[in-house]
This record gives C-alpha cells, sequence and structure tokens, in this order.
C-alpha cells in the first residue's frame, strides 16, 4: 500500500527502526564521553523555559556561536519566537539562526529540510497538512544535549542529527530505502515578523550550493549568505520560484538512498558574502566527522560551564543552575568571518582581528547577564564592548537592541551607554576608555527617541512622548551610568551635569499617591490614574505600571528615601509592593508574569528591587524573597521560568543571586547580597584558569537563610555588599547562616549617597 507522502508504510517501519538504532547509539556515546570527564554540560537540560512564555533556542550550538542550528515549526506566532515550544512537534525544517527568549521573532536563516516523496514548496503551503513541506517530530525520540540535538521525522521516517561550529552547522540525515529521497533548501520561511526580499541559490558543483538570503523583519536590512557541500553527489537538483517576482525561494536535490544511509551536510553561514561563508566550512569544517564535531561541541560547552562549580545536595536546584548558565551562553553571537570581516550598522563591510558580536539585548542584559559576564569571561569582555564602540562609530550612538548588523531601537532609553559606562567604572582591560566615555556622553545627548524632549523640559511630559516615565527612568539610569565613569576618568564637571540629569525621575513622583506616574507639559499629573494599570504600549510604563516603576531608580537610594520621607516609610511602601493584589488590569503586556502581589519578576524592570532592602538596611527582607523567588520562579520543567528568557537575563539573575549577591545599581562595582542557595561555588575569575573566587556557605538550610556573619579571606566583612576587583582577584567569602534575621553592617555608611 502506497500512502500519499511518495513511500511505503513498510519502509517507513524500516526507517522508525533505524531511527532507534541511531538513537540508541547516540546515548551510549554521550555516556563515553560523560565517563571521560568531569561533567557540567551533563546538567543542563535544555528543555526548561521551552513551554510557557520562555521562548528559548533548542538546537545545536557552541557557546556565542554564529550558528544556532535546529528546529523551526509551522507555528509563526509569539511563543514560537525561538522556533520551538513544548506544546507543538512540528517542523518545517531545521534553520541556522534563531534568537533564545526574545519577545519578538526574526531570523530563520537558511533552513533545511529532508523529505522522501514529494512535498509543495510555496509560501503559504508549508505545513499544510497534506501537501506542504513539514513532519512532526517524535518528541519521546529526541536528544538534546549543549552542542547536538536529534529528532526523528515520523512523515519521512528519516532521523535528523545536528551539531555546529562556530560559523558551520553539519547535518546528518538517517534515510529509509528510496528512489525519491531529497533535502530541500528553504530560503523563503523566517522567524514570524521576518520576510525575505532577495534570495538566490546557485550549483557549484555536484556536492556544493551556495547563494544567499536577504530579508526584512525586526532586523530591517539583514544579509545572510550560505556556502553549501552535501557527502553525496544529488543526482538531480530543481529550484522552486516565487511567482511574483522570479526570485528562487527553494530548491531541491535529490538523491536514491539505501535503507538506513546516511547523508550529511555543511552549511556555513557569512553577514558578508559567500566566500566568507565557504571559508567558515573550509577552516572549521574540512572533513566529514559528525562524532568528533559533536564531541568538540560537547566539550566546548562543557569548559564554559565549568567556570562556576556549585556543590549543592539539590538536584532539581542543579539542574536550574547550570541551564540558566547555559542559556547566558547562547548570545550575543558571534558576528565576524573567520577572516574579521564582518557587516557593520552602516552596511559597509570591515574587518577586525579580534571578534564581533551581535543579538544585545541590552534593556534586558544590562542589569545581569553583562555584569556575569564581567566576572567569568575575560577573554569576551573587551571584545563585547568593542563591539559596542565599533557600531557607534558607524551608527553615531551606542546599540539599544542590535540584532544582525541593525539598530532596531527596540525597547526603552539607553542601555549600551549603560553597558559601556559599567566597563570604564570596573576597569575592564582591552579598551580605549577615554573613547568609550566619548560613546556613552554622546549618546546620552543625542536629540532622538524623547531625549530632545527631556531636555527641554527636565522630564519627558506623558501628553508628547509615549510611555513617558519608562523612557525618562531608564534615560535617568544611563546618566547615573555616565556620571560614574566621569568620576572614575575625573571629568568632573560632566559627572556633577549627568548625577543631576539622573535625578529627572523625580519629577514623577507624586506624594499624594507615592507612585510614579505621568506628568504632562504644564506640570499637571496623568489622570485618571490607576497605578494597577498595564495596558500594552498604552500607557506611561514600557511593560509594566506604577507599582514596578516607582522602584526604577536602582541609582538614586537618596532620592527614594527622600521621597517616600525616610526609610521607615520607604520599606514599608516596598513591603505593600508584595501585598498589593496581582491584578494588572485590561491589555496588560504578556510580558508581566511570575507575579508575588504587584512585583513583575518575568520582566526586567523589577529584577533589582528585593535587593533595595539590602540597600537600605533591611537585607533579611531581601533574602526571604530571594528564597521565594529562586526556588518560586524558576523550576526544572519546560514551564520552569516565570517569563521570557530575554538572552540570558532571566538566567543570569538567577546565577548571581544563587551565588549571594546581585550587580544593583548602573555602572558600579558593587555587588549587594543576598541569600547565597548553594554549600559551595567556585568561580573561575582568570583567563589562565588558575584564580578562583571562592564562597562557602556555613550552616545553610531552607530555614538558615539569613546572613549572620561574613568574611573575605579570613577577615570579617561589615559591608553589604562585595567589591567587583575583590571578586575578579580571586580570593574566598565565607556566609555565616541562621535562622534568626540579622545586621551585620551600618546601612547609613554602607551607601555613598548617604555619606
Amino acid at each position: 500500500m502506497q500512502n500519499n507522502r511518495g513511500f511505503s508504510l513498510k519502509e517507513a517501519f524500516r526507517g522508525f527502526r533505524t531511527i532507534a538504532l541511531f538513537t540508541a547509539l547516540s546515548s551510549t556515546a554521550l555516556s563515553c564521553v560523560n565517563a571521560k570527564m568531569d561533567t557540567y554540560a551533563k546538567h543542563v537540560d535544555t528543555r526548561i523555559g521551552t513551554g510557557g512564555h520562555g521562548h528559548v533556542f533548542v538546537g545545536a550550538n557552541v557557546p556565542f556561536g554564529m550558528v544556532q542550528l535546529g528546529p523551526t515549526s509551522v507555528p509563526q506566532e509569539w511563543d514560537w519566537t525561538s522556533g520551538y515550544h513544548a506544546s507543538d512537534s512540528t517542523v518545517i525544517g531545521f534553520s541556522h539562526t534563531h534568537l533564545s527568549g526574545t519577545g519578538i521573532g526574526d531570523l530563520f536563516d537558511i533552513t533545511v529540510m529532508p523529505v522522501v516523496g514529494k512535498s509543495v514548496y510555496e509560501r503559504g503551503k508549508v505545513g499544510q497538512p497534506e501537501t506542504g513541506l513539514w513532519s512532526y517530530a517524535d518528541r519521546s525520540k529526541e536528544v538534546s544535549i549543549p552542542g547536538y540535538y536529534s529528532v526523528p521525522l515520523t512523515r519521512y521516517g528519516i532521523l535528523a542529527e545536528l551539531t555546529a561550529t562556530d560559523r558551520v552547522g553539519l547535518h546528518r540525515y538517517t534515510f529509509p530505502k528510496s528512489d525519491e529521497a531529497a533535502i530541500v533548501l528553504d530560503l523563503e520561511n523566517g522567524g514570524c515578523w521576518d520576510k525575505a526580499e532577495d534570495t538566490h541559490i546557485e550549483v557549484v558543483d555536484g556536492n556544493s550550493i551556495r547563494g544567499w538570503r536577504h530579508s526584512k523583519g525586526w532586523a530591517k536590512a539583514q544579509k545572510m549568505f550560505f556556502y553549501s557541500v552535501f557527502s553525496k553527489p544529488f543526482e538531480k537538483n530543481e529550484k522552486m520560484f516565487i511567482q511574483k517576482d522570479g526570485q528562487t525561494r527553494y530548491a531541491r536535490f535529490s538523491f536514491r538512498t539505501q535503507q538506513g544511509e546516511q547523508v550529511l551536510m555543511k552549511v556555513g553561514i557569512s553577514a558578508v558574502s559567500m566566500d566568507g561563508a565557504k571559508k567558515a566550512v573550509e577552516k572549521e569544517q574540512p572533513a566529514w566527522e559528525f562524532e568528533k564535531t559533536k564531541k568538540q561541541a560537547w566539550e566546548r560547552w562543557n569548559k564554559e560551564l565549568s567556570k562556576i562549580k556549585i556543590e549543592t545536595s539539590d538536584d532539581a536546584s542543579r539542574k536550574i543552575f547550570y541551564t540558566a548558565l547555559y542559556h547566558t551562553m547562547v548570545a550575543p553571537s558571534l558576528f565576524s568571518d573567520v577572516d574579521g570581516a564582518y557587516r557593520g550598522a552602516d552596511g559597509k563591510v570591515y574587518n577586525k582581528s579580534r571578534n564581533v558580536y551581535t543579538t544585545m539585548s541590552l534593556w534586558d542584559t544590562y542589569r545581569a547577564a553583562m555584569p556575569l559576564y564581567h566576572i567569568i569571561h575575560p577573554s569576551k569582555r573587551a571584545d563585547l564592548i568593542n563591539t559596542m564602540l565599533d557600531i557607534f562609530d558607524e551608527q553615531g550612538k551606542l546599540p539599544v537592541w542590535h540584532l544582525m548588523g541593525n539598530e532596531t531601537d527596540c525597547m526603552v532609553g539607553n542601555p549600551g551607554v549603560i553597558a559601556v559606562a559599567e566597563a570604564i567604572v570596573k576597569g575592564i582591560e582591552g579598551i580605549d576608555k577615554e573613547r568609550a566615555y566619548k560613546a556613552c556622553k554622546a549618546s546620552v545627548m543625542l536629540d532622538e527617541r524623547g531625549q530632545d524632549i527631556r531636555k527641554k523640559y527636565g522630564y519627558i511630559p506623558c501628553d508628547l512622548y509615549e510611555e513617558a516615565c519608562a523612557n525618562d527612568m531608564e534615560y535617568a539610569i544611563a546618566d547615573a551610568a555616565v556620571a560614574n565613569a566621569a568620576r572614575v576618568l575625573g571629568h568632573h564637571e560632566d559627572e556633577k551635569f549627568f548625577k543631576n540629569r539622573s535625578h529627572s525621575w523625580r519629577n514623577f513622583f507624586d506624594k499624594e499617591t507615592l507612585f510614579v506616574r505621568g506628568r504632562t507639559a504644564d506640570g499637571g499629573w496623568r489622570t485618571p490614574f490607576n497605578p494597577f494599570s498595564a495596558e500594552h504600549r498604552a500607557n506611561d510604563y514600557c511593560e509594566g505600571n506604577a507599582w514596578q516603576y516607582t522602584w526604577l531608580a536602582p541609582h538614586d537610594l537618596k532620592g527614594l528615601l527622600e521621597a517616600f520621607g525616610g526609610r521607615e516609610k520607604m520599606t514599608h511602601r516596598l513591603d505593600s509592593l508584595f501585598k498589593a493584589p496581582s491584578v494588572l488590569g485590561k491589555d496588560a503586556s504578556p510580558d508581566m508574569s511570575g507575579l508575588i502581589g504587584q512585583y513583575v519578576h518575568g520582566n526586567e524592570p523589577s529584577h533589582h528591587i528585593i535587593y533595595l532592602y539590602t540597600m537600605s538596611g533591611q537585607p533579611w527582607k531581601t533574602a526571604d524573597k530571594v528564597r521565594e523567588i529562586l526556588e518560586g520562579q524558576y523550576h526544572a520543567v519546560p514551564d520552569g521560568l516565570s517569563g521570557n528568557e530575554d538572552v540570558g537575563q532571566m538566567s543570569a539573575w538567577y546565577i548571581l543571586t544563587a551565588m549571594g549577591f546581585y550587580n544593583v545599581e548602573p555602572a558600579s562595582t558593587k555587588y549587594w547580597f543576598g541569600s547565597p542557595l548553594f554549600d559551595k561555588v567556585s568561580i573561575v575569575v582568570s583567563k589562565d584558569g588558575k584564580t578562583k573566587f571562592d564562597i562557602n556557605t556555613v550552616n545553610n538550610s531552607k530555614e538558615n537563610k539569613y546572613i549572620q556573619k561574613i568574611t573575605l579571606n579570613g577577615h570579617e566583612w561589615d559591608k553589604p555588599y562585595i567589591e567587583y576587583g575583590d571578586i575578579v582577584k580571586g580570593g574566598k567569602l565565607t556566609f555565616y547562616m541562621g535562622a534568626q534575621p540579622a545586621v551585620w553592617y551600618n546601612w547609613e555608611t554602607a551607601n555613598e549617597a548617604e555619606k
């Protein structure tokens, strides 16, 4: 009997037996790798964050690599912005670029789909039940580990296996016996709101093809080139066209296959040229060594994950921790070719002797991910900051949300300024600090995105600009960061100017309601006013409401204290944040998730708030909330995150907080204490791997969550924070825990604003 997919059911069953065999072999190979080395990568569960609104990438990649090779599903909706969701098992192909944890979809460039039989390759018909280019994936046999992904495609009886290097995706497809086996190249379908504009496919020889995919989406002018080699010569190639413009959007490369025959495919990518993609293949994948490449990818992940070693008896927390660490290293992603060429923000091609990066979700990551990178990635931190400075040279401002050489201007404020200023303040080696400072200053003085209005009025009036409070308050944080950088470099007039301007948020504080609220150009208040109102893109905040944004002044504790009328009144009001009803009003942003009262852990403007207790002399309240969030908002299940992963930020918060501290203030050297989760932590803080910062937690338990005493290198420590310099020079920090709230420092002298 023949089915409508072009091959016999008997052959399909043979294919499934082959799939079962190769799945078993893959598991055996993984066990061998695990047995030979101290493995941290084995604790990673790539399914965490694939459910709910986590939006994490699933597939094969290496740390910070250009290639994220994984399955792309039929749905092109908000919860599929990474191409994968736990609720769905459809596959239209395996794409070489994906986003992880974003709230907007793009990429999915250079999609490859192995098939048996005929399928229809037309826009709008891919994914159609009877004829379209798609298959169900058997998730019960899916293998997903760092650097490797495999899944059976049930419609075609094919086992798909994927691994990767920095710039090359390596595919291995195990086919059933068929005279109609093929690999289809899809340049039409992109991620959600992405649309192909210019595509090209050409045959180089009987084994090789090349081309490009230029598209418009979140990244308005994205260019991706590819060079691909098949392990087996194709017997026939057929190009399919999109009728309206005649461009080649699909191509089918056909083979005759024996039962269990494996066909491999290398795909190099480049944002510069087809030649750049070819060089990637030649340098990174010269031979057909799938198992070796898979092992090398695993070892690279294991090496990066070994930078933080934890000791705990809680297996779930260990899994959550190393998965979180894994998620922080999917991006920023490499953007330069093997010869140093890259496409700049102005569309021109440049060349650098160092790595250049993209996928910079800075509104999210300036808060925790960047401060984490400065601790554990000493060999990458200068490259990340220098990439931002290059972007400044190319587009005239530091990045806001940079994607594939494009400025998306997504989200509010000047987050790239905060990231660069932080590098100045922390003394990151390998950057020109005066050049960096000039870029920061120039970016915050531009007359764009509401900054001209802010200059005129001293704040952003809500009747003149949307999301006025959010924009102004994020600009204020960036000003404080520039002021800190100016202080470090001795630019004292600038320091005074930007520090004063960083207080602009105070204009929004209403002493009658005790909330930050919109203010009009004539000095009046936004009316009517509902602090619970959280209409998405339709209020004075950004993905939030007055409850959360009232606390978005991590740089100005003194201002918060004065606004509320002192410490007792401020902390009492802060208590009410966690006790308020968890209602958000009509049309609330879906990003607002993970509520404790009106605290929203699923979105970034809340991430610093619990540490305000430590900053104001009530560290036991920080400890209470730390443990509640670590244990209640992060779980070792697919729906294990309370919000979008946001390109590593949700995970970075967990990592820093679980280790016992958090970098609250913008462009600051201070990491404020909370409540350490693990008994022991050892952090590699040097390039050579020899210098470590060890954290020991004595008498640690669920009940003993309150810090009683701290020592650093054996000496009693009377501060509520640890300095960045003390961490990266190595040493030993010891927390002594107890069941009773305690204060080991004088809060009035601990914060510079109170001196």
